[in-house]
């Protein structure tokens, strides 16, 4: 197996609403779907933004859409009026989750 980075074969996009960001992921081509189905799961997604996200994340599926949307609670020090990161909105997480290395058979 040949190990790959997520933005290889997915495009992201992501926003926020106080402190929780939301991830929406999609296939650029719908026969990566399953693989990002089996890859990208909420562990690994825990695992790679690591104490980042302090809540819980949710994944729903949009098979139709070759997607995926990731909730993330707790996951922006509190969000935009709270938080002393230097980014603490949401918009940049789709970016940090292409960042993510995924094994391709």
């Amino acid at each position: 197996m040949a190990e790959i980075y997520l933005k290889d074969i997915a495009h992201g996009r992501s926003g926020d609403k106080g402190d929780t960001s939301n991830i929406c992921i999609f296939a650029r081509n719908p026969e990566d779907y399953e693989l990002i189905k089996r890859e990208v799961t909420v562990e690994r997604v825990k695992e790679h933004f690591g104490d980042m996200v302090k809540g819980e994340i949710i994944r729903y599926e949009v098979k139709s859409l070759n997607g995926f949307n990731f909730v993330l609670k707790n996951a922006l020090g509190g969000g935009a009026t709270h938080s002393l990161r230097l980014d603490s909105l949401g918009k940049s997480m789709a970016s940090a989750l292409m960042r993510m290395k995924i094994e391709k058979n």
